[in-house]
């Protein structure tokens, strides 16, 4: 019996709580050019942020080879293998401070070593034996010039200190067209949609706290009764100065009535008196 009741009390539970959803979203739908403001207030603001607060930046590349023939002519696996075993290492000593310092001097950069390395990526070009030297600055030019820099420091500098063969320089870097970041897309919906969400946590948050009665329908289903009557919902204002027209017009229409009647009696008096003659 007790399993039947609790049974009971929770679809009864599950019941209020789908009305109550239905509820919130008719008040999200009464609150529609709220929550479409917020959206596009958020793209507006966020789109005007991202074009004056945020400095774009330009990503170059290059890529290089790290295989080369044993042999004048002749690569064979062995080659190959060592190409495969040594592109870590490659990445390493490309980072580290005598290659960006040489860099550095040039190029005649404004940047220290720790600012340089934070503008850099070194990664293998997905498990191949192809290092790719991508730079991201705020000056396109810049960014071409360091990765072809650091690719040419690749192929003189880290042979020596490896006592290996040479590697192949695979791509320059190209002067980049348009800008890697910040996307455009991607923060003005990003700033909408946290807008919007923002509104609708304040207008859900709203609909939470308030308890009071809007209509009939809310106190039979809070308290099962109807009510016996309902006052209509108005202006105090407004009906004060409604009555007041309404009275004046009452008056107005008294004071006809009464010269109405005053000539009605004149002339039944008048008639009276000419009968009489």
């Amino acid at each position: 019996m007790q399993e039947q009741t609790e049974t009971i009390r929770m679809r009864e539970q599950e019941e209020e709580m789908e009305i109550d959803l239905v509820e919130l979203l008719y008040y999200f739908r009464s609150k529609l050019v709220w929550i479409v403001s917020a959206f596009i207030i958020g793209a507006v603001a966020m789109g005007l942020i991202t074009y004056i607060c945020i400095t774009p930046k330009y990503k170059a590349w290059s890529k290089i080879y790290m295989v080369s023939a044993s042999s004048d002519s002749i690569v064979n696996l062995t080659d190959l293998n060592i190409g495969d075993s040594l592109s870590s290492d490659y990445a390493e000593l490309l980072r580290t401070r005598p290659v960006f310092e040489e860099a550095i001097e040039n190029l005649k950069l404004d940047y220290d070593y720790d600012q340089l390395l934070n503008m850099v990526e070194i990664s293998t070009v997905n498990d191949t034996r192809i290092l790719q030297v991508t730079v991201e600055s705020p000056d396109p030019e810049e960014a071409k010039n360091i990765a072809n820099e650091l690719a040419d420091q690749s192929v003189s500098k880290l042979p020596e200190l490896m006592d290996t063969s040479t590697p192949n320089i695979a791509e320059y870097a190209i002067l980049p067209e348009s800008p890697s970041s910040p996307s455009y897309a991607v923060n003005i919906m990003a700033g909408a949609l946290v807008l919007m969400l923002l509104v609708l946590a304040v207008l859900t948050f709203s609909y939470v706290t308030d308890d009071t009665f809007k209509s009939a329908e809310d106190v039979e289903s809070a308290f099962g009764i109807m009510p016996l009557t309902v006052i209509p919902e108005s202006d105090i204002g407004e009906l004060s100065e409604k009555n007041e027209r309404h009275r004046k017009k009452s008056s107005r229409f008294k004071r006809f009535l009464t010269k109405r009647q005053s000539k009605k009696k004149v002339k039944s008096e008048k008639k009276k008196e000419s009968k009489k003659r």
